[in-house]
């Protein structure tokens, strides 16, 4: 599964670049190839000032190895051994007319000391961090995410779509960091599931990417915005900002793993403001993205 899982995300990784870089027109993806000293490896991508996307990375990466203390701990097991891979994205674009993207897609294994399978699951999701609020994009991305899930279990979508919701929220500020789509993670084989029946809705999830997001950003990429938009993009950047390194699972686990900071940090924005004691003007477009983000609502 993990060889099967780790190929799948290589060529995912180079369909979602390739599309990327056809949209922008200008950037292209530079490419790092690393290797973890007690471990693995993998292969990290970023874009930068392009015409359309400003900073984006699509990573992936394979590691293993001891799992360490504090992830031991964490699990409630001892001299665990563990191997993950998965593939995980963040774009920010220029224009606050489009909006920033966040995907992700892994899969775990966790070993005996005989080097037997005691665990294993898949886990991931993607979601929409928009700046201003169209409603029939918020629809379409949320429509894409039903569709993959519905092909699995009409189950999925509203579980994974109330995860996100919780799950991408700055509890600190009361409000989500977007407007969500699906989160998931450990996804073990049951009754219902085996292993690869998640591979194939986890998968579904993936190759659904593209189309959930890419008629987004061709819709809005060319649209007129003033500096004072911009200027509130770059201070809801900060809250996205503040939910990776406060709240982020990933990025946690990451820095505990001894995880390539680079990696781990591509998701942060070049340009960001923290503004003391920020409030959008009533009744403009910028308090209409608030109310939502604080009022999740049901999309489709």
């Amino acid at each position: 599964m993990k060889d099967k899982f780790y190929n799948y995300i290589q060529q995912l990784q180079d369909k979602i670049t390739s599309k990327l870089e056809a949209i922008d027109g200008k950037a292209k993806f530079k490419e790092d190839l690393w290797k973890r000293p007690e471990g693995g490896g993998g292969r990290t991508r970023v874009i930068e000032n392009g015409n359309v996307f400003e900073k984006g990375g699509v990573n992936i990466s394979g590691v293993h190895g001891k799992l360490p203390d504090s992830m031991q701990k964490y699990f409630g097991v001892e001299d665990a051994d563990f191997f993950a891979c998965g593939l995980s994205l963040v774009i920010h674009p220029k224009s606050p007319m489009v909006p920033t993207v966040h995907a992700n897609w892994r899969y775990f294994e966790m070993y005996d000391q005989d080097g037997n399978i005691v665990d294993q699951w898949f886990g991931g999701g993607q979601d929409l961090t928009p700046y201003y609020l169209f409603e029939e994009d918020a629809k379409h991305f949320h429509q894409t995410c039903k569709t993959a899930c519905d092909k699995h279990s009409p189950n999925f979508y509203p579980k994974y779509k109330a995860r996100c919701d919780e799950y991408f929220y700055n509890e600190h500020r009361n409000e989500a960091r977007g407007l969500g789509g699906l989160f998931f993670d450990y996804c073990k084989a049951s009754n219902e599931m085996t292993m690869e029946n998640w591979y194939d809705f986890v998968t579904e999830v993936g190759d659904s990417f593209l189309e959930a997001y890419v008629p987004i950003v061709e819709k809005r990429k060319d649209l007129p915005y003033t500096q004072e938009q911009r200027d509130w993009q770059e201070i809801r950047r900060g809250r996205y900002v503040e939910f990776n390194l406060v709240h982020d699972k990933g990025t946690l686990f990451g820095l505990k793993t001894n995880g390539r900071i680079e990696s781990i940090l591509m998701s942060l924005p070049p340009h960001v403001q923290w503004v003391y004691d920020h409030h959008p003007k009533k009744g403009g477009e910028e308090e209409k993205l608030i109310d939502v983000l604080q009022n999740p609502r049901e999309w489709v």
